[in-house]
């Protein structure tokens, strides 16, 4: 195999290239808990919901 010769100018275009790539990667997962924080919400308010209608229901059912 034949060694490549690397100069200190390619190394740092190659370590900077690093760093962006792991800053890209920290973005998108903080978007993603963003994103999963507001589906936990609505979630929450889903179930807060289908719980009422619930008991509304069984209260309907219990009069009659």
């Amino acid at each position: 195999m034949k060694s490549k010769k690397i100069t200190i100018e390619d190394l740092a275009v190659m370590v900077q290239k690093g760093f962006e790539e792991t800053s890209k990667k920290s973005e998108m997962e903080a978007g993603f808990r963003d994103v999963n924080k507001r589906l936990d919400r609505i979630e929450n308010i889903l179930i807060k919901q289908h719980e009422q209608r619930i008991s509304r229901l069984e209260e309907a059912l219990a009069i009659k």
